[in-house]
């Protein structure tokens, strides 16, 4: 008998510009999908608005105090369960659709927050030279037109002018 790999998860994004869908890495990146494979189980995301807009960078999600779209706190939050140990295995590039765990710099400082490039940011991988270490741990496999649409948006200092909301992520096997 041979043995059969387990496809990744994926997870459907529901926001309020439409749904995109993406594969979590848990074959290449088990800690960093799965700290947020659990927190989308727990429905932590569902709510959040994205907090941090660049067009051609990247769109930013998953901090707790951007319930509030226009809380000066955005951007600042921790997961309940704290911050996790940063998992610098896969050489896997910050290519455009990819998700990539945020941090605040400093090792082991990544928690909930993540992005979604827009275009090649290689010099955010971890294994590139630089003080930027930031390990892609997905790619979206469709509906990129809808983060496009996200990165597009008009903003103020980073931030949507009219708020992106994530209505619910809803994480399959």
């Amino acid at each position: 008998m041979s043995a059969t790999t387990t496809p990744n998860p994926t997870a459907i994004i529901e926001t309020s510009l439409g749904d995109f869908t993406v594969e979590l890495f848990v074959d290449q990146m088990p800690i960093t999908a799965g700290n947020f494979i659990r927190l989308a189980k727990e429905g932590f995301y569902d709510g959040l608005h994205f907090h941090r807009v660049i067009k051609n960078f990247m769109v930013q999600f998953g901090c707790p105090h951007s319930r509030d779209p226009n809380s000066a706190r955005a951007g600042t939050g921790d997961s309940p369960h704290g911050t996790i140990k940063d998992e610098l295995t896969a050489r896997i590039s910050n290519e455009p659709g990819t998700l990539s765990m945020a941090n605040t710099g400093r090792p082991n400082s990544g928690s909930c927050q993540f992005f979604i490039n827009t275009v090649h940011n290689d010099f955010l991988d971890w294994f590139s030279p630089g003080p930027s270490k930031h390990p892609v741990f997905g790619r979206v496999i469709s509906g990129m037109e809808v983060v496009k649409a996200i990165e597009t948006t008009p903003t103020s200092q980073d931030r949507p002018l009219k708020p992106v909301k994530v209505v619910r992520i809803s994480v399959s096997q």
